[in-house]
């Protein structure tokens, strides 16, 4: 397909789980936003007495006590996390206070590149600077449930510290915030890196999973087709941008405008920050020119 095909249908049933799948359980908190959606999902996974817990969500008293009343008398081992923004991670601390379960991540926030001289972080507000991760999971690292186990699958883009997590025997992944059935993942520089997130969609679209439950909204039930959708919509963007280049555009915010102009203008900041993501692998490959690092506020040029 040239692009994907996008499902915004979703029923957030904010306050109680609903299955998911077989053995996992959804619950969502009632965060809405242009960024997203209904709300983020935080999963319960385990058929027994002893279950993990993945992306609590951000800190908050109605998700809290919604995902202690869904756990009951089961017990926690683990409470995993794909990465660390706000609206994915800080709950882990209150819900690992009240469980005694360990923490699971790729490590700390960091962004995907170091700041350019006076180039500020406009997601840094977003960081979970506070997570640490009692167990740092490498690239293909398993953790081992009652009857169950999942397996870390690194994908940086989004963030720098993005795992997926694959639920070992069921073609079952937690996508997070790295492929979703709503919307395009954000890859917003320094945090995020266009080059990484194609990289990682490459990675996924080698395996041969079944089903994609993801950060925010709906699952993807055609991953394969669906991601290959996605990398053709990322390069159909790169070489609209590139187009726009050679048609005499010189500045990210002209080729927002003419780009985005039917997407909600309260996106446009972020659309921004996709096209510099672009424009950063397009200066790596040697196609744009542009004087020092690639910036917001930089002047480009075919190269």
């Amino acid at each position: 397909m040239a692009s994907p095909n996008f499902d915004r249908s979703f029923d957030p049933a904010y306050g109680r789980a609903v299955p998911a799948a077989p053995g996992v359980e959804r619950l969502t908190v009632n965060n809405p936003s242009a960024f997203t959606f209904h709300g983020t999902n935080s999963y319960i996974v385990g058929h027994g007495g002893s279950v993990m817990v993945i992306d609590p969500g951000p800190e908050g008293d109605a998700h809290f006590d919604a995902l202690m009343a869904a756990l009951g008398t089961r017990s926690v081992s683990h409470i995993l996390v794909s990465h660390t923004h706000r609206d994915h991670s800080p709950l882990s601390r209150r819900l690992q206070q009240a469980t005694g379960a360990l923490t699971v991540g790729e490590g700390p926030h960091r962004a995907a590149r170091p700041l350019h001289k006076g180039e500020t972080n406009p997601f840094d507000e977003s960081a979970d600077r506070d997570f640490v991760p009692d167990i740092a999971i490498g690239d293909d690292e398993t953790i081992v449930g009652d009857g169950f186990s999942l397996t870390a699958l690194l994908t940086p883009g989004h963030c720098a510290n993005h795992a997926c997590f694959a639920l070992e025997g069921t073609g079952i992944v937690f996508s997070a915030d790295h492929v979703m059935a709503w919307a395009t993942s954000i890859v917003a520089p320094p945090d995020g890196s266009m080059a990484d997130y194609m990289a990682s969609l490459e990675r996924m679209l080698a395996r041969n999973d079944s089903l994609f439950l993801p950060g925010h909204g709906g699952p993807v039930r055609e991953p394969a087709a669906f991601m290959r959708g996605l990398r053709a919509h990322r390069r159909m963007r790169e070489r609209a941008i590139f187009e726009r280049i050679k048609a005499g555009d010189r500045s990210i915010f002209e080729m927002v405008g003419a780009i985005y102009r039917d997407t909600d203008a309260r996106l446009h900041g972020a659309a921004a920050l996709s096209v510099l993501a672009h424009l950063e692998d397009l200066v790596d490959k040697g196609t744009v020119a542009t004087d020092g690092p690639p910036s917001l506020n930089g002047t480009y040029r075919p190269a």
